[in-house]
């Protein structure tokens, strides 16, 4: 059945009148503006590792989620920075979106949130006022959702419109939950589900159908407000969330920090509805091809298993995407429980942790079960 013009979030004829779209001033978007991980690693890797006070407990040793600085016994600072150039035209969802991505590197730390600093990049020349304002409006509506103020920031005349936090929270030291620590025999349960990237493609394109246009939305304003009570759940061993790196690239992290391999059913992956169908329509974004390359060496992907719509998938970058737990088998309950009385309906055991070494390798999966491996 042919689709009504209004079914898909189409772009409009260009006319004198018609409004700025964010995205045609973007050479980027969301988490996708990330540095591929390859280029990053290099970068890092010559850099001096500079000053390490013990009570730094987490810094960029492991390329964790936000660094954690303890102050006393009970409490340590959250301190982490997140922003990005836009992936949706609508100004007040671009804000909402940016926000809930920064705040959720907290959430990922088993913290939570204690204020944050606005940081704006505009081009103040070509973007109406109003639309800056509305940005920003949509940043302050997630943190009042989390019940935080805006306590300042900073802002800048940009060529390409910028948005984003700094996000700082609070911890128990005992509490703090880290990419290291997954244990053989632990599951691996992820909070959301994948294809941002690939509905952020379509978008670009004029293809994405108005009801998964506002799944998308739904699902990068959702705060990943269940890290924090599975900071105090002491079988959950690891946790990160799931962004530009794509599910495999912030997997890898927890297995090489970890020194363990990951087993996961990729039939039990949850994912947005028709994001296959869109990664078969070409909508596929640069910054899954330069994931892919930047650890793509490391992995070995059946073809006869796992074509490009798959691994397009796998390497999906996510913008505000879903917590990546391990746990041990028997909180597992518990933490589903967590996630679904918080309103997250996709929590999903997608694999488990076993011995193994901390190079990534993925197995052929077995026809029936379509099952692959992470070493």
């Amino acid at each position: 059945m042919r689709k009504k013009k209004t079914d898909v979030v189409a772009a409009p004829e260009p006319a004198a009148e018609a409004p700025v779209r964010l995205t045609q001033l973007a050479h980027g978007g969301g988490c996708g503006c990330k540095i591929a991980p390859g280029v990053l690693e290099q970068i890092l890797s010559r850099s001096a590792p500079g000053l390490l006070p013990p009570q730094l407990l987490v810094g960029r040793e492991t390329s964790d989620d936000a660094a954690v600085y303890q102050i006393n016994d009970e409490q340590a600072i959250v301190a982490t920075t997140d922003f990005f150039m836009p992936i949706v035209d609508d100004p007040y969802d671009f804000g909402r979106i940016a926000a809930t991505n920064a705040l959720s590197d907290i959430y990922a730390m088993g913290g939570t949130p204690l204020f944050a600093l606005a940081i704006v990049g505009m081009p103040v020349s070509t973007l109406p006022l109003d639309t800056i304002r509305r940005i920003l409006e949509g940043g302050e509506s997630v943190c009042a959702r989390a019940h935080i103020p805006i306590a300042g920031g900073h802002s800048i005349d940009s060529l390409e419109p910028i948005y984003g936090l700094v996000a700082i929270g609070l911890v128990h030291p005992g509490n703090v939950r880290r990419n290291t620590g997954a244990q053989a025999g632990d599951k691996l349960i992820l909070g959301k589900r994948l294809g941002v990237g690939l509905y952020s493609a379509a978008f670009k394109k004029g293809l994405l159908a108005a009801h998964d246009y506002s799944t998308m939305i739904a699902s990068t304003t959702q705060l990943n407000t269940p890290g924090a009570a599975f900071g105090c759940l002491a079988g959950v061993h690891a946790m990160t969330d799931v962004t530009g790196f794509g599910l495999l690239g912030h997997l890898l992290e927890i297995c090489k920090g970890s020194g363990v391999t990951a087993v996961l059913d990729f039939a039990s992956l949850p994912v947005l509805p028709n994001a296959l169908d869109y990664a078969e329509r070409g909508c596929v974004t640069g910054a899954s091809t330069r994931n892919w390359a930047g650890y793509g060496s490391s992995v070995e992907l059946d073809p006869k298993r796992f074509g490009d719509n798959e691994r397009a998938l796998l390497t999906d970058p996510q913008t505000s995407g879903g917590l990546l737990i391990a746990c041990a088998p028997e909180v597992v309950t518990e933490v589903l429980s967590v996630f679904l009385q918080q309103g997250f309906d996709h929590a999903t055991v997608i694999g488990e942790i076993v011995e193994g070494k901390a190079q990534v390798k993925f197995t052929p999966p077995p026809r029936k079960k379509s099952r692959f491996a992470l070493y």
